[in-house]
């Protein structure tokens, strides 16, 4: 399911996680694995909204079956209008389309499915190989992931992963946006100093690993209600146990 390109720069994509804790990996898998990766999530994934309006209040999921019925639209528009309530009341909030690839695969949801085989690809040695030699974190042994779709009108508030899971060391993006994703649209990666100021901003951009260490605060910005095109990734957290 991931097959890495052979010309990755190891040592210099090395060198700028030491400096700043974080880098991309350009064109990470062989460009027709990205490809038949990205055709997977846009028409095979029975995506779910996910969504949360507070920090200490749970995370809701509406099913894919229920999205279109009149009882998921409702559910839908209630997710919508909590969770821009307690943004503009400066809480943390969330809302995009999600499929959680790791529960799927431990449930059972789709024995032998495709989607299983990210979950096993990311969990690979070839993949686990590249992440720790990048990072420089030998400890690293395992990867969780859920695929996301940030939508027009989606967004991921500003947070730090701190205190989430004591085993998360190196968090994760592998996108799959499309190539001429224009910086108008929205939904870029960001990274804010300790005054709330953008430090490092990232396109969405197609078969591109983003890689950064935990705690740090970061959040997806809101997407704009023209992005059509919707900003497809693959997220998780690589963890030493």
């Amino acid at each position: 399911m991931m097959e890495l390109n052979g010309k990755i720069d190891r040592e210099a994509l090395a060198a700028r996680f030491r400096a700043d804790g974080r880098v991309q990996v350009p064109g990470v898998l062989t460009r027709d694995c990205a490809e038949a990766l990205r055709a997977l999530l846009l028409q095979g994934t029975p995506w779910q909204l996910a969504w949360q309006a507070g920090e200490d209040a749970p995370v809701q999921t509406i099913p894919n079956r229920l999205l279109s019925a009149p009882e998921g639209q409702a559910r839908a528009a209630e997710a919508g209008s909590a969770t821009d309530a307690a943004a503009r009341g400066g809480n943390y909030a969330f809302r995009f389309a999600s499929y959680p690839i790791l529960t799927a695969y431990l449930e059972g949801w789709d024995r032998g499915g495709p989607h299983e085989a990210i979950i096993e690809s990311m969990n690979g040695e070839a993949m686990l190989g590249l992440v720790r030699e990048v990072t420089g974190i030998p400890e690293l042994i395992k990867a969780d992931a859920q695929a996301t779709l940030f939508a027009p009108n989606h967004f991921l508030g500003r947070h730090t992963d701190a205190h989430k899971d004591q085993s998360w060391r190196v968090a994760y993006v592998l996108n799959l946006a499309p190539d001429d994703w224009h910086p108008d649209w929205g939904g870029y990666l960001q990274f804010f100093d300790e005054n709330g100021d953008i430090m490092w901003g990232w396109r969405p951009r197609f078969n591109v690993l983003n890689l950064f260490a935990v705690p740090c605060a970061h959040s997806v910005s809101y997407t704009a209600p023209f992005a059509v095109p919707g900003r497809i990734a693959i997220t998780g957290w690589f963890r030493d146990r």
